[in-house]
């Protein structure tokens, strides 16, 4: 371990890695940032559109019927690849990826709307099935682009500042901090929403809370895997990035 200066920080890195400031990372080449924006992407829409209007119930020991939305199976690692661009690469990246996946969910959503609505040839007997499916994309979009694009802006913005504010220790407490709050904005948004009117207002409710204790717990769950995934990317990058003066607005993609 060596100590390194970052802009009146004081923080320690492996041998091999150097501490630099977002503004510092300017037209770097990056190894896998474009592998994480496309991974990023593709769980959000299989998030969104096949997991989201789907209720789910199992029985659990000592908990009995635990009733939840089926999409938080795969919608949480969304939130951990972006805890993972933002520790890897800074907040600025982060949020170029975040208004990716917000155009590839609008293009989504429109192409879901524009199959569903065409008439389907004599013969067929999939419509209404496809319908009771992909009838609510548009509808589940709406609230899940909304709730996403708070709840991620939420969540890296938490995620930065608290890895300034520890001078780069503690990624446990970043990770878990920042989902709590990403998490929870992105709840309170979505589902009512996405469900009122169309579920009863106690199974909302329900959902909703019990969601996002899931995804807390996922979070925790998956935080071995982060500190992984995240060691071995700084590693291969070289670089351990802080945003400490940087622009946190979302209205821009320039990074």
């Amino acid at each position: 371990m060596s100590e390194q200066r970052v802009e009146g920080l004081i923080v320690e890195e492996p041998e091999g890695i150097r501490a630099i400031e977002a503004r510092a990372l300017e037209g770097r080449r990056l190894r896998y940032y474009d592998y994480c924006m496309a991974a990023f992407a593709v769980l959000l829409i299989c998030a969104n559109l096949i997991g989201a209007g789907k209720v789910a119930s199992i029985d659990l020991p000592l908990f009995g019927s635990v009733v939840f939305g089926a999409g938080i199976l795969f919608f949480p690692l969304s939130y951990v690849l972006g805890d993972v661009l933002t520790e890897v690469y800074g907040y600025a990246r982060a949020r170029r990826v975040v208004w990716v996946g917000f155009a590839a969910s609008v293009f989504a959503a429109g192409m879901a709307a524009t199959v569903v609505a065409f008439p389907p040839a004599p013969g067929w007997e999939g419509q209404d099935a496809l319908a009771a499916v992909m009838g609510q994309a548009p509808r589940i979009f709406a609230a899940s682009i909304l709730a996403f694009w708070a709840g991620e802006f939420a969540n890296a913005f938490v995620m930065a500042r608290m890895k300034v504010w520890t001078e780069g220790r503690y990624l446990w407490t970043r990770t878990i901090g920042s989902t709590v709050v990403g998490q929870g904005v992105d709840s309170l948004i979505f589902y009512p929403l996405a469900f009122l009117g169309v579920w009863e207002t106690k199974l909302v409710l329900t959902v909703m809370a019990t969601n996002y204790l899931m995804k807390v717990l996922w979070e925790a769950v998956l935080t071995p895997v982060t500190y992984k995934v995240v060691a071995f990317m700084k590693a291969r990058e070289g670089l351990d990035v802080f945003d400490v003066d940087t622009d946190f607005t979302p209205f821009r993609t320039k990074v």
